[in-house]
């Protein structure tokens, strides 16, 4: 009998760091991984946009079989997770509880900053998320809409993508954060670049 197959899938190739994550924790899964880069990036579309093209992909891994839905994309995870849960008989998982558990386990004060496209922070889902988790938390959101792109066109070490970040995250050492939430799939790609301009105790969570 086949072995029925995990359904991952993202707006691009950032969920790729969700597969290979899922893959050291169950390396005897089957995995099957959609990458929607006709319609990258998700962070710029309207929540309904984004909802469609979850319920589109997920439509394509289940007519596969699989046994569980992994929404890698948080931006999916933020407009869609429920409706997707509503629609299949099968397990849908998203990304923001995961990492907003990881992010208040790895900050001592509670000053947490969280990265992300514009349509995940104006949901709300990650601030909404770490307050339910520790209620004292001080909350530094930023949206970053152009990194997704950078990522996708494969400046994720140039320079002019530090100065971006490195603008981009000014407001968020001035406010004093220690732990900062990767809150897109494609962030973990600029790890090195944020690495050079966050202070070596900051703790990224992706």
């Amino acid at each position: 009998m086949k072995q029925q197959a995990i359904g991952v899938f993202d707006s691009g190739l950032g969920g790729l760091t969700v597969a290979q994550a899922l893959r050291r924790q169950l390396p005897h899964e089957h995995m099957i991984y959609l990458g929607d880069t006709a319609r990258v990036p998700y962070g710029s579309k309207s929540p309904r946009s984004v909802r469609r093209y979850a319920i589109e992909c997920a439509l394509f891994l289940a007519e596969l079989g699989i046994k569980l839905l992994v929404i890698a994309c948080n931006t999916a995870s933020a407009h869609a997770v429920d409706y997707l849960s509503q629609l299949f008989r099968i397990p849908v998982l998203g990304v923001i509880l995961p990492g907003a558990q990881a992010a208040v386990s790895a900050s001592p004060t509670g000053r947490i900053g969280v990265i992300a496209t514009r349509s995940t922070i104006s949901s709300n889902k990650y601030q909404e998320a770490l307050l339910t988790l520790r209620p004292e938390a001080q909350i530094w959101a930023q949206a970053c809409p152009l990194f997704v792109p950078l990522v996708e066109e494969g400046y994720a070490n140039h320079s002019i993508t530090e100065q971006i970040a490195a603008e981009a995250l000014e407001p968020g050492i001035d406010h004093g954060i220690d732990c900062l939430l990767l809150g897109c799939t494609h962030f973990p790609l600029l790890r090195n670049t944020l690495e050079k301009i966050l202070c070596p105790s900051i703790r990224m969570i992706d």
